[in-house]
């Protein structure tokens, strides 16, 4: 079982350029159905990317190519896009989705862009680190918040 397990760790790892490392409390996969799920304080790590969550199922492809992350419970993260920017944040879902560098967050998010001193508080949150784009829902009885830091009026 032991073999197993580090067998799927290392195909996952070998997958992408970087590093990626996942260390969790418990770990199960279906190889004929593309699932490997980690549960209990689940920390995955890949250069300087990291995402944290109670429960993380990676779904690959039929090359073993990973093609999306769904993340569940408590997640936090931290995301460098292409272009060096920070993002720090949280959600109860966090979806990724690899060939597309595209992250989709759900229900109570905060995104943080810590170069730029921007926050978005909402229900569902995308962003494209691509494109370098990013966009917002809120619930249906809360609106979208956006916090922008102005510089000082040095008039004042």
């Amino acid at each position: 079982m032991k073999l197993f397990i580090s067998s799927c760790i290392l195909t996952l790892a070998s997958l992408v350029a970087q590093e990626l490392k996942i260390k969790a409390n418990s770990f199960h996969a279906d190889e004929k159905k593309g699932v490997s799920v980690f549960e209990g304080k689940v920390h995955i790590l890949r250069d300087k990317d990291e995402l944290n969550a109670h429960k993380v199922t990676v779904y690959t492809d039929e090359k073993n190519q990973p093609i999306k992350y769904i993340a569940k419970g408590d997640a936090s993260f931290t995301i460098v896009t292409k272009d060096g920017s920070v993002y720090k944040g949280k959600a109860q879902k966090v979806v990724y989705q690899p060939k597309e560098k595209e992250y989709h967050f759900f229900t109570d998010v905060y995104l943080r862009q810590l170069d730029e001193k921007k926050e978005i508080i909402g229900n569902e949150v995308v962003l494209k680190t691509i494109e370098g784009k990013a966009y917002a829902k809120g619930a249906k009885s809360e609106p979208v918040i956006m916090i922008f830091k102005m510089p000082q009026d040095e008039e004042k």
